[in-house]
């Protein structure tokens, strides 16, 4: 298989993904049982792993989206974050949780995390699928994590490169 003339090799098989989805979503739900749960998706990338996750979380919850920007056409981060679309419920005194594809440079959920505090909600969490540990920049990690992942540039399961890929149902690398 490729991708804009280049090769991809598998990276989390589908029945991995979908282990790994169950078992985040009985983590959430013991936090958070018996209380409601606002739960945040973050676009586009994370829209598959949204909603796997949500049909799995065992909570009353409700749900927004949220758009931010930090990659352009390329395969790098510019470093740069920019609110695209903002959530459409008040978050004050409110269990919150983010939930996004992946982590790498971690600015980009620093920022977002940093914004949604100065709301006020009761309790704010983060989740993602993937985490690029070696390219943290920033002191900051997720609270729920699913793979941690080798620096290399992945696709699918709603992660794309320049919007293709986006609908595989495994997650690829670009091979070098």
């Amino acid at each position: 298989m490729q991708i804009k003339g280049k090769d991809l090799e598998l990276l989390i098989s589908e029945s991995e993904i979908q282990r790994k989805v169950k078992e985040l979503a009985e983590k959430i739900s013991k936090d958070f049982q018996n209380e409601e749960l606002y739960v945040v998706g973050i676009l586009k990338g994370s829209f598959m792993f949204f909603a796997d996750l949500v049909r799995n979380i065992n909570l009353k919850l409700k749900i927004d989206f949220m758009q931010v920007a930090s990659y352009h056409t390329s395969m790098e981060s510019s470093g740069e974050v920019i609110f695209v679309k903002d959530l459409s419920v008040d978050i004050k005194d409110k269990n919150v949780l983010i939930i996004d594809d992946i982590i790498d440079t971690g600015r980009t959920l620093k920022a977002l995390v940093e914004a949604l505090q100065k709301r006020n909600p009761k309790n704010l969490k983060t989740c993602v699928l993937l985490d690029k540990k070696e390219r943290r920049e920033v002191d900051f990690d997720a609270d729920y994590s699913g793979f941690i992942i080798p620096d290399k540039f992945v696709v699918g399961y709603g992660l794309d490169w320049a919007e293709e890929g986006r609908n595989l149902k495994e997650i690829y690398c670009i091979k070098d």
